[in-house]
């Protein structure tokens, strides 16, 4: 469940972040001490305001709808096949990006942002789940906190290791149409209606992706400064968290075994937006935020029931 949050937050939070950090591209190097202090005082109530303000929200207008029980953990590691973990990572390493952007126009170097950056978005989540811990209906899940760590290692290890981001780890969506009538009832009852809710909740249409700048690698190629090559992952026949069975509104048990869960992973090309030259600050901000998404493009997938297909285009 906090992925779905956690996603709503990090989309919003991309949006903001780079916005603000924009201008730090015009930035004059003689910059004054006063100004990165103005700076960093801006930045603090940015998080402050964005990550507590989000927290209390969400804690009204979710938790309190549920029992409260002592802290407790529960076992989700093998739930939805393991692509909910997949969308943890991708909040953690995009909100730590986003973060470590903003602390970097305040003035800080680029080893102490990629620090307080990348920990406050694993942090951030971290405190989501101890809210899950004190609920009847969730719990704990170190599945869940190992994913959160793995993105945020992955930004900060980068910005340790290289001082930019090489591998960015992206997102994409497709929507999915269910014409079996029962599964079409158990898809919105599960994913919701609208295209918003399917894109947070809908693990059948959900991909992740390793997205790997190939110039970054290879300096004294020809190859275009833009270019990526991106591995996903993804899974389909996805119809409940361990197995394709529930009880519906009247009580009815449904079982849809019958229905393969299967894994799927792609091999596609992509863009790195943030390679892109471009003058205006517009374009900046919104290279920036892109760059957390998956381009549509053709595309290569193999599931593990050995199945080899070919995409004209997918997203």
């Amino acid at each position: 469940m906090i992925q779905l949050f956690a996603k709503k937050y990090t989309i919003i939070f991309l949006l903001l972040s780079f916005t603000v950090t924009v201008f730090a591209q015009s930035a004059k190097t003689n910059d004054s001490l006063q100004l990165y202090k103005k700076r960093r005082q801006l930045v603090t109530g940015i998080n402050l305001a964005g990550y507590g303000g989000s927290l209390l929200v969400f804690n009204q207008a979710w938790y309190k709808n549920y029992p409260k029980a002592p802290l407790h953990s529960f076992n989700d590691s093998k739930e939805w096949l393991q692509v909910d973990k997949f969308g943890h990572a991708w909040a953690a390493y995009n909100t730590g990006r986003a973060s470590a952007a903003m602390w970097r126009w305040a003035g800080l170097s680029q080893q102490k942002a990629a620090w307080v950056g990348g920990l406050s978005g694993a942090g951030y989540l971290t405190v989501i789940e101890f809210l899950d811990a004190r609920s009847a209906q969730w719990g704990f899940s170190w599945a869940d906190m190992a994913a959160n760590i793995t993105g945020s290692g992955l930004f900060i290890s980068q910005e340790l290791l290289w001082q930019e981001q090489r591998i960015q780890y992206k997102f994409s969506f497709h929507t999915n149409t269910y014409k079996d009538v029962v599964l079409h009832q158990r898809a919105n009852s599960l994913f919701g209606n609208s295209w918003y809710e399917r894109m947070l909740k809908d693990y059948n249409g959900q991909t992740y992706w390793l997205s790997a700048n190939l110039y970054s690698f290879f300096k004294t190629s020809n190859l275009p400064p833009w270019l990526n090559i991106a591995v996903g992952y993804g899974a389909d026949g996805l119809f409940g968290g361990f197995e394709n069975k529930w009880t519906d509104a009247n009580g009815t048990i449904i079982d849809r075994s019958d229905i393969l869960r299967i894994r799927q992973f792609y091999l596609a090309p992509d863009i790195d937006f943030t390679k892109i030259k471009t003058r205006s600050k517009f374009m900046k901000t919104l290279f920036a935020g892109l760059n957390a998404f998956k381009i549509p493009a053709p595309a290569l997938m193999l599931n593990n029931k050995g199945k080899l297909k070919v995409h004209a285009f997918y997203f």
